[in-house]
């Protein structure tokens, strides 16, 4: 295990938990859940309702769920839960070895309580990383909640502070890789981050025993109809 990194020296977000304190609450997570619209990119989209999202992202993503591998021995469920069909959302997921993909789900709290009793877990089992009002009912139930910064909205973030609905706010917006941002302060509360990119650069047995685990598995998509989540 590498020295003990100060989080506070490298990321200039706010931690409305402690760090210290997060990073005993990031012990517990077996779930990485994302919000798409303003995570992955500003929330602007094209003519078919299509937003993109950043390779600095996706490598975050990638590094963050190896650092989860090397520490607990099992690959963490990844999913997005986003309010809107996002082909390029799916696609992204499905490139990427995620477990799952809701959309088109109005309460976006059934889709977090589907998909704990897919996998087995807890709410308190998730990390959550989200941006507007539409989310914070997940981030009521979830155990760790990451909040992408967007400076146009500081009475939206105020609420969350004050409803005990985050745990960090990124310094950087959607559209400005908060989510490499997350991926890090996770890596570095782990306390593995240098370890796990020696690995990546080494191409190490580990490594690849964590890409053949991540190829196997199977992207799903649900969504809602007539009440019920189902396949999509």
């Amino acid at each position: 295990m590498q020295a003990a990194i100060s989080p506070e020296n490298y990321f200039n977000g706010v931690f409305v938990t402690p760090a210290a304190t997060l990073k005993q609450k990031l012990k517990q997570v077996k779930a990485f859940i994302f919000d798409w619209d303003g995570v992955f990119n500003n929330g602007h989209k094209n003519i078919d309702g299509h937003s993109s999202f950043s390779e600095a992202d996706s490598m975050g993503i990638n590094m963050m769920r190896f650092s989860h591998y090397l520490l607990y021995k099992k690959m963490p469920v990844t999913a997005v839960i986003t309010g809107e069909s996002n082909l390029l959302a799916q696609s992204f997921a499905r490139r990427e070895y995620f477990d799952a993909v809701y959309y088109k789900v109005p309460d976006k709290q059934k889709a977090l309580l589907h998909l704990c009793n897919q996998h087995k877990l807890s709410p308190a089992d998730v990390m959550f990383v989200f941006d507007d009002v539409l989310d914070l009912s997940v981030a009521k139930l979830a155990g760790c909640r990451f909040m992408v910064n967007r400076p146009a909205s500081p009475m939206l973030t105020e609420y969350a502070v004050q409803n005990r609905l985050v745990d960090y706010i990124t310094q950087f917006d959607g559209n400005s890789n908060a989510v490499r941002e997350v991926s890090e302060v996770v890596m570095a509360l782990g306390n593995n981050y240098n370890i796990a990119v020696d690995n990546r650069v080494k191409f190490s047995p580990a490594y690849k025993d964590y890409l053949a685990i991540r190829k196997s598995g199977n992207t799903i998509l649900f969504t809602e109809t007539e009440g019920k989540i189902d396949i999509g």
